[in-house]
Formats: structure tokens, sequence, C-alpha cells
């Protein structure tokens, strides 16, 4: 068997980008690496073909592909800047022991010795991976089949800017090689070949052997962030066999200079991929650190919450006062529901006190530059005012949007906000928005952009017109200039698969798809749910991820629900909601009624802060059609 391998690995070899990466070849502009020929670094498992160090750069590589008949150079530019100005520089840094480039490093070769000791265990580890695959294919649901099978695509990474890799992911795409465990080969060790990404799904790749051509069969998909993923040229730097699959070990007798035909000009990962992986994928919260967040049975107010776990970014908080730690919320580290220590006293919002009178031992407060920023705003000159209508997405009802009141104005640009027909007396029921919120839109919003605006409870005057509930209510409209106009160039496009947060449910991430697009307004439909489920969700949320997410981090995806499991739940929706969160127990939509009994239970704190006087001048009758 390893005569096989020996003559296996006599023609492999791998490639690997060369310190010059970042230059690039006309044809192709990138930001990636460049895969070159010249000083080209190759490996083979069994080391026969001999190495060498190119005297002029350090680049450490396969003898036989080096300069010359003395082989002292990795390339013609080198020996040529040999005798140049650049040799003395050389010389010098190699006389003051500084290796003149990061890859000037001996390759270690491994021993047969190590491959024969490594047998038993690789024999182990294929009844280990037979019964991993059983495991998974137990779960019933994988995003590469689910992709495959629908054509679907996937919303690219760089539409996250809060996810691992969102703002650094580059030009990774089609054709971009990389170097990943061979899983064709029988060798006891674990060895590697060179992949060409065929199609990419957020963090997701489906990738194909070289060498495969137009060949499908072996085709797998892998997360791009994972450990088994890294540029060419890895396995030379790292002393890793390259070995071809043995599906088509037998079309080519020379696979070195197959490779070098095939990668040559083509485009890789940056060499510091994974330690930009990794360095994104730090979160700066930590467990015990204590917040002010939105208490999820009393939206009106804030409680004092403390950091259980964080898991990608997502923090699991427990109030502070949940004598068992079982009273619990989920949100991300950069969610506008979280603030810091005092935060609530600082604008004037309600908050709960707690019964605990003093920090408990290891918790402390989270630093407040922590917390994500809110634009400032000016509220000197026209302001919102108490009592002005807007349109506003139903906090308890996200797939909804409502005909909504301002209540209360609060400092630092903070709005407390009241949909009509469905307020509780005392304003339990209202929910903070800040004014540059992508939540809140200007009357009439709804119908320019044909979506349908939610009446208020019970009023009976339909179809529902603007105009007349202004003049029959005695209010005016909010100023258009005073909302978030901003759109930015997010990158969605309607079909597109994500996973999504279930905002009703914020312990559930599913599997979702982008339905409308409306601006910077992002209609999410969870895959197998009726519409009904369907929420309103700014492009930028927090609580939107790539496709990927969910494995890269090690949190449960929710897959989409069978038509079966949803056939046998009751016919009324409310059983339905009912069935769908009983797996967490999340924060689910209550009646006025009782809001108001549960406010009793607890204390509440109201903050009083001076709130704008200022009238507005605005046009109240903006985006409102004008009737006699």
């Amino acid at each position: 068997m390893f005569d096989g391998y020996d003559s296996c690995s006599e023609d492999t070899s791998s490639s690997s980008s060369s310190e010059e990466s970042e230059e690039e070849v006309a044809p192709l502009p990138s930001n990636l690496p460049i895969i070159k020929n010249n000083g080209q670094v190759y490996t083979y498992p069994d080391g026969k073909s001999g190495m060498a160090t190119c005297e002029m750069c350090g680049m450490v590589g396969v003898r036989d592909a080096f300069y010359s008949k003395t082989k002292r150079f990795c390339s013609v530019s080198c020996s040529r800047s040999y005798s140049s100005n650049s040799k003395k520089a050389s010389i010098l840094a190699r006389l003051q022991g500084k290796p003149p480039t990061k890859k000037a490093k001996v390759l270690q070769k491994q021993p047969l010795v190590a491959k024969l000791a490594a047998y038993a265990q690789y024999q182990a580890t294929l009844q280990n991976q037979a019964k991993t695959k059983a495991v998974v294919s137990m779960e019933g649901f994988s995003w590469g089949n689910y992709i495959n099978s629908n054509s679907f695509i996937a919303a690219p990474v760089t539409c996250f800017k809060h996810a691992p890799m969102g703002t650094c992911w580059g030009d990774i795409s089609e054709n971009v090689r990389v170097e990943v465990p061979n899983t064709d080969c029988s060798l006891p060790t674990k060895v590697f070949w060179i992949a060409g990404i065929v199609k990419l799904a957020g963090y997701n790749a489906l990738l194909r052997y070289e060498g495969f051509e137009n060949d499908s069969a072996l085709d797998f998909w892998c997360n791009i962030c994972s450990s088994d993923i890294h540029p060419v040229g890895w396995c030379a730097a790292s002393g890793k066999p390259l070995v071809p699959p043995r599906t088509i070990h037998h079309k080519y007798t020379n696979w070195k200079a197959f490779l070098v035909k095939r990668l040559t000009g083509a485009k890789t990962l940056p060499p510091d991929f994974s330690q930009k992986v990794s360095e994104s994928m730090q979160y700066s919260f930590k467990p015990c650190m204590r917040v002010e967040v939105v208490d999820k049975r009393h939206l009106c107010r804030t409680r004092v919450a403390v950091v259980e776990s964080v898991i990608g970014g997502r923090l699991r908080l427990v109030y502070e006062d949940s004598e068992d730690k079982t009273d619990d919320f989920w949100c991300h580290m950069h969610s506008p529901l979280i603030h810091h220590i005092g935060w609530s006293r600082s604008i004037g919002h309600r908050f709960k006190r707690s019964d605990i009178t003093k920090k408990q031992d290891g918790h402390f407060d989270t630093p407040p530059h922590l917390f994500a920023k809110v634009k400032e705003v000016d509220q000197s000159g026209e302001w919102f005012k108490e009592g002005m209508k807007l349109e506003a997405i139903d906090p308890l009802n996200l797939s909804t949007i409502c005909v909504a009141t301002i209540r209360k104005v609060l400092a630092d640009g903070f709005l407390m906000i009241g949909i009509d027909g469905s307020e509780a007396a005392d304003g339990s029921d209202w929910f903070c928005y800040h004014a540059t919120s992508p939540s809140i839109f200007p009357v009439g919003f709804c119908e320019i952009n044909m979506i349908e605006l939610t009446p208020p409870r019970g009023y009976t005057k339909l179809p529902f017109k603007w105009f007349d509930y202004l003049r029959e209510t005695g209010s005016i409209a909010a100023p258009v200039k005073l909302f978030n106009k901003d759109v930015p160039n997010h990158g969605f496009r309607v079909g597109m698969k994500l996973e999504a947060v279930d905002l009703m449910e914020p312990r559930l991430i599913c599997v979702a798809t982008v339905t409308r697009i409306i601006h910077r307004l992002l209609r999410i439909h969870f895959d197998g749910w009726e519409e009904e489920y369907d929420q309103w969700v700014d492009c930028e949320s927090p609580d939107l991820y790539p496709v990927g997410w969910c494995q890269l981090t090690g949190y449960q995806l929710q897959p989409p629900a069978s038509q079966s499991s949803r056939e046998s739940q009751s016919g009324s929706s409310k059983q339905k909601k009912k069935a769908k969160s009983q797996q967490y127990k999340g924060h689910k939509k209550m009646t006025t009624l009782q809001l108001k009994e549960e406010l009793i239970d607890g204390e509440d704190y109201n903050f009083l802060q001076g709130a704008s006087d200022q009238e507005s001048n605005g046009s109240a009758n903006f985006y409102i059609k004008q009737e006699p």
C-alpha cells in the first residue's frame, strides 16, 4: 500500500503564493493573492525531489523548479538582483541573523514511520466519520443539498457587516483555489489536494478537486472559514503532503506540470485568511458583564441583566433579579435593545429597579463604548412632538406596519411609540425607538411603497385613509424630513437565502428568505412557515446572518418546517404560533390586559427628563393625498 503511496506522491505537487502576492495581474484585478509560477514552492510527501533555498529572497521550494543549472535562485529576477544593491541588504540581514522573508523556513518532511504509526488511528477515524455522517443525515437538513436541489442563491457575506469576515471578505468568489483534505484517498495519513470554488453560498462553498474538469461526482460543500480550508501554498509551508484523488490519479503522469499550468495566474485565499477569521470571531462582550435591556414582559421599560454566554456575538442575558437564572433574553451585542448601566436614567426611560442592592461577585458594568452608537441628532430646532402620527413596525407583531403615535419624547433622540388602537392606558406597551431608527416611517410610506398598513384596532372606516384619520383625530403627521432616509448599498436581492433570528422567539435562528426589498427594509420569510410569520427587518440588522453562520459559530440552526409538521398542528393561527414557540418558550405577543396586569408585579420607575417643546413647522400633508 505504501509503495502505491510513494509512486502516487512522486507526481504530486503543491503551489504557494509568494511574498509579493499583493501584486495584481492585469487580466485578473483582485485583492486576492495571484498564484505565480516563478518562485513557486512544491512539496512532495516522500521528499524525493529535494528542496532548495533561493540565495536572494530566501524562498524555499523544490530544487527542480528553481532557475539555472545550479538551482541557486527561484527566478530570473532573483538571479539578476543578486549582484545588485539588494544583495547587500540580503547579506546584511543574514549576518544579523534575520530571516530574509517569512517563508525562508526549512520544511519538515514526514517520515515513513509517522505514516505507519498513524495507520491504526486512521482506521478509527474512518469509523468515527461514518458514525458522524449517519448522525448528520438523521438531522435531515443540509444547506448544500437545500441550495443545490432548488437552485437557490444565498446572500453574500459582505451583506452582513456585523458577522465574522463581513468587512474583510474581499473577492472570494467562484474559481478561487484552496487546499483541502483529500477524502478520495486510502492512505493512512491526512493528505490534501487543491480544489476550486464552483459555487458560493454565504460562508459555504461547493468545491471541486483540481483535475476533475466538468465532473461533479465528488463535489462537496464546506465552510470556507473552517480550519480545514487553506490558501494554496499552505501545505508547502506546513510540510503537509499533496496527493491527487484516487479517482483521477491515472489521468496525468506529471501532476507537477499539471498544477503549474492550472494554477499560474489563479486566485487563492490571502495568506492570513485563517488569522482574520479568528480575529473577527473575538467579541468585546464577556460573561458577567451587566447591561440594561428591554424587559421582554413590559416593553416600555428596561431591566438590568447579566451576560451569561456569548455565541458568535449573540448574548444570552439573564435578568439580574431572576431567582433560578432561567428568566433570560437573547440578542446580538449590537442590538438597539441593550444599553450601558445608567442609560435609562440619562434619557428619561422607564426602568425596573432590581431587588438586588449590590452587584454580585464577579459582575461588572459593561463599558459604555462597547455598545452600538446611535446617530447624534439636534433636538433644539424642529423636532418630533408628542401626539404626532407616523407609521411603525409593531414590535409585538413584526409582520405588520401600523398606524402609530409618538407618546413621549425622550433625550438623545429617543421616542416612545404607541400602536394606535391597542395601547394600554398606562403606556405599558409603548416601545422605545430612536429617531433615526429604520423601523419608523413617515405618514404615507406604506401607500407609496404598496405595503399593507394595519389600521388601528376597531377602526371601521375602511379602507384606511390618512387624510381622514388625521382630521378625525385632530392630529398632525410627523415631518418627513425628521426620518432616516439613508439607504445603504446593502447587496440583498429578492430570493436570497440567509439565516435569520425569529425576533418573536429570539433564541431561534431559522432558514429564511428575502421576499421583498423596500429601500433598506427587508421582508424576511421563514422557510416552511406561512407568510403570517414573516418579519420586517432592516438591511443592517444584527439579527441577520450569512448561510453557514450557525455552523461556524456552533449555534443551533432551525431547519424549514416540513409540510407534515405544519399540517399536524391546529388550523388556527394562534395555535400554530404556540406550537412554533414551544421549544424555546420565548417572547410572545400579549394582549393589553395581560400587559397591564403584569405591570403590577414589579416596581416601575420613570426617570423624568426635559423633552423638546419645539413646534413642528413641517408640512403635515406630505405623503398624504389631498382630497376636496
